[in-house]
């Protein structure tokens, strides 16, 4: 059984990284330091690298290798960094959390195993999938439970893991009425759900803190934003965190549904922090008028990415 889980060791906003290319599609290491840099001034609690909004899924494991220890050595330990280490393999999963752990990771976020449409695993195989992840590695299991995955996780289980697999505390929910899943994971996990956090982009974050969400994961264009909203909710201050959310909702809205993983490699790339902000191949860059929907819509609410390398 798991100890005891009620004191979070981590809370607050943890923006994915995204991984930053040249022209060429080649890794961009300088301009992926400079992200990491302006994150952190930005006021991220902490990071998460290798998401899908990182896209993860361009990169070969060799890069994958390559990033982890190179941005863990450059956060040095300014804010905890949370390495996504997703594989369909139970022992390469495994593998990849427990180097992830040795460079220094604070946590790994694993998706449920998925292939294809149509492979997936029962609840039981599930389990036991986590139960090996567990076994490897001695800190905590973020669950991602996303419809990219095309898996159910129903809320039972996930407070079952919780309870019974020693690792497994944060959950980053990100399914449609999340706050309402949320409520019935906390209330059938109890002490054993440690971090019940929002995800897809903040889209859903107030209904989702009124829930009991402790964390947000987001897009990396505008952590300030977004702790413009947490830290008022952190403090008790509700009407302050709502209206931050109507402030900067639009901006919100825009990254969500019209921009995706795409949204902060262009702002980032207009406010100086990097200097290309295409995707790798076969993914295709932002359509010209949609970059200057997102950049309108962006210097309404002024975050620091605009001015950070300027």
């Amino acid at each position: 059984m798991s100890q005891s889980k009620s004191a979070p060791r981590f809370r607050g906003v943890f923006p994915v990284v995204p991984t930053i290319f040249d022209e060429r599609g080649a890794l961009d290491l300088e301009g992926q330091k400079r992200a990491v840099d302006f994150m952190i001034d930005a006021g991220s609690d902490g990071l998460c690298i290798l998401a899908n909004f990182s896209e993860q899924f361009v990169l070969s494991d060799e890069e994958r290798e390559r990033l982890t220890p190179l941005i863990l050595d450059h956060v040095a330990g300014r804010v905890p960094v949370i390495v996504t280490t997703t594989h369909f393999s139970t022992q390469v999963c495994a593998e990849r959390s427990r180097r992830a752990q040795d460079a220094g990771a604070a946590m790994v976020m694993v998706m449920p195993p998925y292939h294809g449409a149509t492979i997936r695993l029962p609840e039981a195989g599930i389990f036991e999938f986590f139960q090996g992840v567990s076994d490897a590695i001695d800190i905590p299991i973020m669950i991602q439970d996303a419809p990219v995955s095309g898996t159910v996780l129903s809320a039972p289980l996930l407070a079952r893991m919780a309870r019974e697999i020693a690792q497994v505390s944060y959950f980053k929910i990100e399914v449609p009425f999340a706050a309402g899943k949320l409520r019935e994971l906390l209330a059938l996990g109890g002490e054993a759900i440690e971090g019940p956090w929002d995800g897809e982009e903040a889209i859903t974050l107030m209904a989702d803190l009124e829930a009991g969400a402790t964390g947000a994961m987001t897009g990396g264009g505008f952590p300030d934003g977004i702790q413009q909203i947490m830290r008022p909710w952190a403090a008790g201050d509700r009407e302050a965190a709502a209206a931050a959310y109507q402030r900067w909702l639009p901006l919100i809205n825009y990254e969500n549904r019209q921009c995706g993983l795409l949204a902060a490699k262009a702002l980032m790339r207009e406010g100086g922090v990097i200097r290309c902000d295409a995707p790798r191949a076969p993914l295709r860059p932002l359509h010209p008028d949609t970059r200057a929907g997102l950049l309108a819509v962006a210097r309404r609410a002024d975050p620091l990415v605009l001015r950070w390398g300027r």
